[in-house]
């Protein structure tokens, strides 16, 4: 009798843990991906390599790199600023950016 007891205690102790440790659980929610991905094109992917570069070189660097050419290669966007005209010396910005879901994948400026 007491074995069995013992046997039903461990039972509903089980229980509670396992319900308890799935109540701690994060929902998965259903998340909707565009057919083209989230950056379909390039004038998105321009503005989101801005957005990232602004804050880490400076709005008036990036300003003079305009205009932003962005390149499409096997889902990953390529996005680099253009040198100033008259500068022979320097570099500029660049980023790839995952087409389906807006990853940075690199950020960098040559100089």
């Amino acid at each position: 009798m007491r074995n069995h007891l013992v046997r039903g205690l461990v039972s509903i102790i089980a229980s509670l843990l396992v319900t308890a440790a799935s109540a701690h659980q994060p929902q998965l929610q259903h998340s909707y991906v565009p057919p083209n991905g989230f950056i379909p094109d390039s004038s998105t992917a321009v503005r989101i390599a801005v957005a990232v570069w602004v804050p880490i070189y400076g709005a008036n660097v990036i300003a003079s790199e305009r205009p932003f050419v962005a390149t499409l290669h096997e889902s990953v966007w390529t996005v680099t600023g253009t040198l100033p005209s008259g500068d022979n010396v320097g570099g500029t910005a660049l980023a790839k950016i995952a087409k389906r879901d807006g990853r940075i994948l690199l950020v960098t400026h040559s100089f």
